[in-house]
């Protein structure tokens, strides 16, 4: 089964493992920046020291009697030389000691110390040197060992050879790995620690907001996760608690569907028991040899029927809100001729005044619109009491507004904040069995179609004031 480390083995492993390349890739750069510039500094080192072993053997010959070769003027004073690995002076032309043969590339020593007595140079740097005023350096392997070479001129066709040990610089090399490999260590060390503790803080987030979404997944909506600093932790702590605040507003709204549906049903058992009732009990009188009952029921029976019918209707059009299937269909309407036919059509003979200030011109449903206010009004007419006064302002650019103001005692407190909701019905009204309690819900919903909104104040009497656009809503419930 393949291993699958948690989130706190991967942050801390991840941090690890950078930490170390990091370290190790730092390290050899430093290894190979600290070594090459030891490197130089010995060459530069010996090639001082050989310039000024060749100028002094230079003038060591010079200096002296001639009654010896040069060869050996100039192995006398390398003998006493010291600091060197090994030195050597070769003969190219014979004139000053024993000449230097060549042979398979190689030319071999007219003198040398004790160590380099039958070793032989190659020939590439050698020639090189003769052909050059200033002394060559190369790296070789001398006697199994890696030494600096310099060769270089002491005087025409005399060539001096020294070669310099690197065991001290390979000491201080070596050293120096060890010192970089104990703060590689060290520094690797360090950042585990800090990738461990910095991966049981992010746990310790991860786990805290992992436990919030069981909680709100067990239904405690009021979950919310605190939001500390600007990282994506922090993001994503918000975006929990936008999601958790949108999910709990959505499933109190759904609840009070629920509610409203329960009592939607409740209702509208209720209104529907009461006519089929009497419409149930006047077909029975029907059959009474009396005329005045066959009359009174029905009078009685044509009543109900209409409040049955009418009752129906409301609620199709309630469904087809609900369904957002009801349809627009504007158009120019002037609202100050609307309201007056809504008002002689509801309450004909009511003290009812209209008063228009502004245009009154808007782009809307006429059906709509009327039914609005014929509800507004009927509303003020059954509920509140008279004289009722319509007020249409016009004097606004984008709006109309059409306040509904009857002279009752006002709406209740309680009452309200659901006086748009459907079936809500106050005290006075439950009395008014014509009413079905969805008159100013369907003014709402209407007034919502348009765009529009219907307010609700007490000012002495009830306020209910439709603010509609001039121009109608492009798009339908």
């Amino acid at each position: 089964m393949r291993w699958q480390p948690g989130l706190r083995a991967s942050i801390a492993l991840t941090v690890v493992l950078v930490t170390f390349a990091a370290t190790v890739a730092v390290a050899l750069v430093a290894y190979q920046l600290q070594a090459g510039a030891t490197r130089d500094r010995f060459t530069a080192s010996a090639q001082a020291g050989f310039g000024s072993d060749a100028q002094q053997a230079h003038q060591f010959i010079v200096k002296t009697v001639l009654d010896r070769s040069k060869v050996d003027l100039i192995a006398d004073y390398m003998r006493g030389r010291l600091g060197l690995a090994g030195w050597a002076v070769l003969d190219m032309k014979g004139a000053s000691g024993p000449v230097s043969t060549y042979a398979d590339g190689k030319y071999s020593n007219s003198a040398a110390s004790p160590g380099l007595a039958r070793h032989w140079w190659p020939a590439g740097p050698v020639d090189q040197a003769r052909r050059r005023p200033t002394p060559v350096s190369e790296w070789m392997e001398v006697n199994g060992d890696t030494r600096l070479v310099i060769i270089g001129q002491v005087s025409p066709g005399l060539l001096l050879v020294e070669t310099y040990s690197t065991d001290k610089m390979d000491s201080e090399l070596t050293l120096l790995r060890g010192q970089l490999a104990v703060i590689a260590i060290v520094v690797a060390l360090l950042g585990t620690g800090a990738g461990v503790l910095a991966a049981g803080r992010i746990q310790r987030r991860v786990r805290v907001a992992a436990a919030a979404a069981r909680r709100l997944g067990a239904g405690a909506l009021d979950t919310r996760l605190p939001v500390r600093g600007r990282d994506e932790l922090a993001d994503l702590a918000s975006s929990f608690n936008t999601m958790a605040q949108r999910l709990s507003e959505s499933i109190d709204q759904l609840r009070r569907k629920d509610q409203q549906q329960r009592r939607f049903v409740a209702d509208v058992a209720h209104d529907l028991r009461t006519p089929l009732a009497s419409m149930t009990a006047a077909t029975e009188s029907l059959h009474s040899p009396d005329p005045d009952d066959r009359s009174r029921s029905a009078e009685l029976l044509s009543t109900q029927v209409r409040r049955l019918s009418t009752l129906v209707e409301d609620l199709l059009e309630m469904s087809r809100f609900d369904a957002g299937a009801a349809e627009l269909r504007p158009e120019p309407v002037d609202l100050t001729e609307l309201v007056a036919d809504a008002v002689t059509m509801t309450a004909p003979g009511a003290d009812i005044s209209i008063d228009t200030t502004g245009d009154a011109a808007v782009v809307g449903d006429p059906r709509r619109l009327h039914t609005i206010v014929r509800n507004l009004v009927t509303n003020a007419v059954r509920h509140g009491r008279q004289p009722v006064t319509v007020t249409i302002d016009g004097t606004a650019d984008d709006q109309v507004r059409v306040a509904v103001v009857d002279s009752g005692p006002g709406l209740p407190e309680d009452l309200a904040p659901f006086v748009f909701d459907r079936f809500v019905r106050g005290d006075r009204a439950r009395h008014h069995t014509e009413g079905s309690g969805l008159g100013l819900a369907i003014a709402y919903e209407n007034a919502t179609l348009h765009g529009g909104v219907i307010e609700v104040a007490n000012t002495g009497g009830a306020v209910f004031t439709l603010v509609v656009p001039r121009g109608a809503a492009e798009t339908s419930a």
